[in-house]
C-alpha cells in the first residue's frame, strides 16, 4: 500500500487538491494496481516476443487517384465574398 505522503506527492504533480478521505481511498486504490502489476512481473515471459499492440494492426491505403474537379462556379456558390475564381478573405497584416 501507498503512504499518504506518496499520494500527496502525486496529487502534487498532478496539480489535484485531494481530502483527507480522498488521499486514503487513493493510497489503497493505487497500492493495489501496484500489487497486480507487481503480479505480472512474476510471469515467465522469456519465450513471449515484444508487442507493440496485441492485435495485428495494417494501415488500409486508396491509390491517390486524380478525379474530376468541381466547377470553380459551384465551389464558390456559397462563399461569403469572392473575386472572380477565388476566395476573398480580408487581409490579415
Amino acid at each position: 500500500m501507498l503512504t499518504i505522503q506518496e499520494v500527496e506527492h502525486v496529487a502534487l504533480l498532478a496539480r489535484l487538491e485531494l481530502s483527507a478521505e480522498e488521499k486514503k481511498m487513493y493510497a489503497q486504490q493505487l497500492g493495489d494496481i501496484l500489487a497486480y502489476a507487481q503480479k505480472l512481473n512474476q510471469l515467465n515471459t522469456q519465450d513471449v516476443p515484444p508487442t507493440a499492440h496485441v492485435l495485428p494492426l495494417k494501415n488500409v491505403f486508396r491509390d491517390d487517384e486524380a478525379g474530376e474537379h468541381l466547377p470553380p462556379e459551384k465551389v464558390l456558390a456559397n462563399a461569403p465574398d469572392k473575386e472572380g475564381q477565388f476566395f476573398k478573405v480580408p487581409r490579415i497584416v
